[in-house]
């Protein structure tokens, strides 16, 4: 990406384990992230067991139910519609 290159944060594409965990490390460390980061092995079995393709936001209420979902993202993300919702939430 290009802000990527902007920021000199640019790597060559991954071919083993060794080297994705040497990237999320500099990642981890460049990022100052205090929170434990998993890596997916070369097949990316994490990645298409979860992924979150295409992206979508949501509203979980109390009772642990879908009070809302938004469109596939990016283009489907309704901000305001997601907005309301939470407040329809806070009121309740």
């Amino acid at each position: 990406m290009r802000v990527n290159e902007d920021d000199g944060v640019v790597y060559k594409q991954p071919t083993t384990e060794a080297e994705r965990v040497k990237v999320a490390s500099e990642c981890q460390a460049g990022l100052k992230l205090a929170i434990p980061v998993l890596v997916d092995d070369m097949a990316n079995t994490a990645n298409r067991a979860y992924a979150g393709w295409p992206d979508r936001l949501y509203v979980i209420d109390a009772s642990a139910k879908i009070a809302y979902k938004g469109g596939p993202g990016p283009g489907g993300f309704r901000p305001q519609e997601m907005e309301q919702a939470l407040v329809k939430l806070l009121k309740e």
